[in-house]
């Protein structure tokens, strides 16, 4: 162990000598960038291999009853994996990687490097209804913060590997290195400048160099535009993108609802039983929910609809274009219930895959009734409803409307479809909005005020830690205490004009006293035995609570009372004063951090 951080040690030592920091960033780039086509190449592998295993071979040669056993085996494998392989709790893509932006400063725990790896293919290969992309994405940006801890790079530049790693993911797993970049910058509240464009370019470009490596040109959705965008089309996208929006607010409902069911039971176990058969019953009726979907996307863009319904239980007659409208609004509505009870049941995976495929059947079928409702004169096409669906659920449900126009764009060519793309997906995203200002991805942290966004004070306020600016030495003062006792063992001992005054049985905070409160006595000795310190002793201008007072709730007490030293607590007891000096200063001192 010595001779390797020796070895590092000699390194950083040469690096520091030959190679800028810039320079260096911009090399660490690309190494992230490869790592996180590598973490979607082996994610894709391992699904897909899962996938051919049990949906191949025991479904078409034995019995459709399968449909219902493989989630529950999937769920258990997944629940054996983290409890005796990785024993740590192994987080979701996104959310866990914001939370590690925001309150953990980037540093990403190694366990998440082989977490998703060896939990989300098993998770989606054995039928769980949720993506590869999150766990794509949490693989990546765990290596790189790893990579940056390794190299004791500071807080600001580990920020940045991560939002490469994110744009790799994003540009190996679509081919799409513009939306990818767009993304790391839309989700994570990336600062856009010349420092960080480059690195960005250089991670999505080795990443997608990485995919063609392995893929060859093999693309998710395979499709070439053929109908043409007419002004007259517009007042139907603009009907899509309400239903898009509505279709987004159901969605962030559906998932935060089913969840919270599933948080209510306390045994992994019972939720895993729930979930699993939750899922099972839900496949075995709706074979087309089993795993990512894509598939089916790219039937329903190339407009063989019969072959995403032909396996319905019901053996309904798929000839009738009322029935096909039924079934796919059925599979808009049941996916999230399954995607959901995927999460709940600990199944690891994303939601940027359902997203898409509840996305694309929402447009078809929005399409299909246009078509088929008789009032209207033109038809739409179909093919290109089902590509701007999925930007408008995109828009609404990740709330990245500029993501969602970039990637559906780059990944099917639709660069003619921008104007449909921008309109429907601004719609969406604005109802969806006013519904819910903030993304499944990101309400926990919101919630709690430990949301990263482009606000920069905001940003930089919830970066500081509380505990880092808290002054301690401060001599505190008891209620009994007489006024000679004050003077002469803590004034004169003492080097603040401030002194906290104590309960002598818990250390409950009681109240302040000044030097200014004291002063017109202190020299008069006939009251030095006859004054209490409770006499003089008052109630501090505002108290910062350390178990929920964020630093923005710190500067908005400084600001409305005035005041220089404010004291803080801890389960009503006193911990010491935070000054509004220091304060500014550390402030100060994190922005320049932040901004560098």
């Amino acid at each position: 162990m010595a001779h390797k951080k020796s070895w590092l040690t000699k390194f950083l030592v040469w690096r520091a000598k030959h190679i800028t920091h810039t320079q260096f960033v911009a090399i660490l780039s690309i190494l992230v960038g490869f790592t996180s086509g590598l973490g979607a190449v082996l994610l894709k592998n391992l699904t897909h291999f899962f996938q051919h295993l049990m949906k191949g071979k025991l479904v078409q040669d034995y019995h459709h009853a399968f449909y219902f056993v493989f989630p529950i085996i999937g769920l258990t494998l997944v629940y054996l994996i983290i409890k005796y392989i990785i024993r740590k709790k192994v987080s979701h893509g996104i959310p866990s990687t914001l939370y590690a932006i925001s309150k953990r400063k980037g540093v990403i725990p190694r366990y998440q490097m082989f977490g998703s790896l060896l939990t989300a293919p098993v998770t989606v290969g054995f039928g769980g209804s949720v993506g590869l992309e999150g766990p794509t994405v949490a693989t990546g940006t765990a290596i790189s913060s790893n990579i940056a801890r390794a190299l004791h790079l500071n807080h600001a530049t580990r920020i940045l590997l991560i939002s490469c790693a994110s744009a790799g993911a994003l540009s190996s797993i679509f081919k799409a290195p513009i939306a990818a970049i767009v993304f790391a910058i839309e989700v994570f509240s990336l600062d856009l400048t010349l420092v960080s464009l480059l690195p960005l370019l250089l991670a999505s470009l080795s990443a997608i160099i990485t995919s063609y490596f392995f893929f060859g040109d093999d693309a998710l959705l395979a499709f070439d535009i053929v109908d043409g965008f007419s002004i007259s089309d517009v007042p139907y996208y603009v009907v899509l993108g309400i239903i898009g929006g509505i279709t987004s607010i159901y969605f962030y409902e559906a998932y935060t609802r089913i969840q919270n069911m599933f948080d209510k039971l306390s045994s992994p176990i019972s939720k895993l039983l729930l979930g699993g058969v939750g899922i099972g019953i839900l496949l075995f009726l709706v074979p087309p929910l089993y795993g990512e979907g894509f598939d089916a996307m790219n039937n329903l863009v190339q407009g063989n609809t019969n072959a995403v319904l032909e396996n319905n239980i019901l053996n309904l007659n798929l000839d009738n274009a009322w029935v096909v409208i039924f079934l796919l609004a059925g599979l808009v509505i049941f996916k999230i219930i399954a995607s959901a009870m995927t999460f709940g049941a600990g199944g690891v995976g994303g939601i940027f895959a359902p997203t898409l495929f509840m996305g694309s059947l929402m447009g078809n079928c929005v399409a299909k009734i246009i078509n088929h409702v008789g009032i209207f004169k033109d038809a739409v096409s179909e093919s290109n409803f089902t590509l701007v669906g999925m930007t408008g659920l995109m828009a609404g449900v990740l709330h990245a409307p500029l993501t969602a126009i970039f990637l559906i764009a780059e990944v099917t060519g639709g660069y003619e479809l921008f104007i449909p793309l921008m309109l429907t997906a601004a719609i969406s995203y604005a109802l969806a909005r006013y519904a819910h200002p903030h993304s499944v991805y990101a309400v926990q942290l919101a919630r709690k005020g430990e949301l990263l966004t482009h606000n920069k004070d905001h940003t930089v306020l919830m970066l500081m830690e509380i505990e880092k600016v808290i002054e301690k030495n401060f001599l505190p003062v008891f209620p009994s205490m007489t006024l000679r006792d004050l003077l002469h063992n803590i004034v004169t001992k003492s080097n603040r004009n401030i002194f906290p005054v104590i309960s002598e049985k818990d250390g409950t905070l009681l109240g302040i006293i000044l030097l200014d409160d004291i002063r017109p006595i202190m020299f008069d000795q006939s009251l030095y035995d006859k004054i209490l310190a409770r006499d003089v002793m008052h109630t501090p201008p505002s108290t910062i609570t350390l178990e929920s007072d964020k630093m923005a709730d710190v500067m908005q007490k400084f600001q409305d009372s005035g005041a220089w030293n404010l004291p803080v607590i801890k389960d009503g007891k006193y911990v010491g004063f935070i000054s509004k000096s220091k304060l500014l200063t550390a402030y100060r001192r994190e922005l320049i951090n932040y901004t560098q």
